[in-house]
């Protein structure tokens, strides 16, 4: 799936994964470890499409795919995180990837930190997203709204608009892009797919985890209600390699917010691990 210079670097392409499972999925060959996007709920591909774009750039093995629910892939009957885990195994297989690097975001770190229990990985980044109360009081009855049909209205003109005017304060070419390729879903999977991730904790499902001495990388935003400064100092503090960047003036949607701070973060990061260089010698709360 390598895509020339005249086309869309995440136009993507389906792949068949297993019986009913069709994901869409881009990927572009690179120097390893390969990363590997992982996109929260709600979203799509395209949430990283300022990572991909810059990490293609600097020559590493990318991968990005709608996860199954999401986006242009295909729903499952019943969603669980083992499922999600499986398949990106399958997925990774299928293309060739060993031990990469999860870029995680959102509700896609659960799924992260799951496969990473089970799967040799080289790494981890995770962006608004940890290992347990991750659904603010007001996330799920807003949700089941949605799913009820509140999602319909997302369907009416300047509906869209409004509510990406009140998500963020950033107005820049790559926030508008973001909000033109993610819209807020209209379709049911969408909403019934976030369930699995209400009450997750990770520590009630492993009491003795595994893989938290991989070098990880966790990004909060003041600004994000979801997932809080000490939310992410905590998960940190969770990995022996733990370093915690947290960005001011920024939210939940930090990585198209600020995307130069968080792609030069991520290089520094990637770099630190091929050279086994620390990474919280080289960054602090910005």
């Amino acid at each position: 799936m390598t895509n020339d210079s005249f086309q869309d670097a995440l136009a993507g392409s389906t792949i068949h994964l297993r019986r009913g499972v069709n994901l869409q999925v881009c990927h572009n060959s690179g120097r390893t470890p390969a990363i590997v996007f992982l996109h929260g709920g709600t979203g799509n591909r395209f949430n990283f499409r300022s990572q991909y774009e810059f990490a293609q750039s600097q020559g590493w093995e990318v991968l990005v795919y709608d996860l199954a629910g999401h986006g242009q892939s295909s729903p499952y009957p019943r969603y669980s995180i083992g499922r999600h885990c499986r398949d990106l195994q399958r997925l990774l297989y299928k293309l060739g990837i060993s031990s990469p690097v999860l870029c995680c975001h959102s509700y896609g770190v659960p799924i992260g930190l799951e496969f990473a229990q089970h799967n040799c990985v080289s790494g981890f980044i995770a962006i608004a997203g940890g290992t347990h109360n991750l659904a603010p009081w007001w996330e799920i009855p807003l949700m089941k709204l949605m799913a009820w049909g509140g999602r319909y209205l997302y369907s009416l003109p300047g509906v869209q608009a409004i509510s990406n005017f009140f998500s963020t304060s950033y107005r820049h070419s790559v926030m508008e892009r973001f909000f033109a390729e993610c819209p807020t879903p209209t379709d049911f999977q969408s909403y019934k797919a976030l369930e699995i991730f209400w009450g997750y904790n990770f520590f009630t499902r492993h009491l003795l985890p595994q893989n938290l001495h991989i070098p990880a990388l966790i990004i909060t935003a003041s600004l994000d209600p979801m997932f809080t400064h000490q939310m992410g100092n905590d998960l940190a503090r969770h990995f022996v390699n733990g370093t915690h960047l947290h960005v001011t003036n920024a939210g939940h949607l930090v990585m198209a917010e600020c995307p130069e701070l968080i792609n030069s973060t991520i290089l520094k990061y990637l770099i630190g691990i091929n050279t086994q260089t620390p990474l919280s010698s080289q960054i602090s709360s910005l």
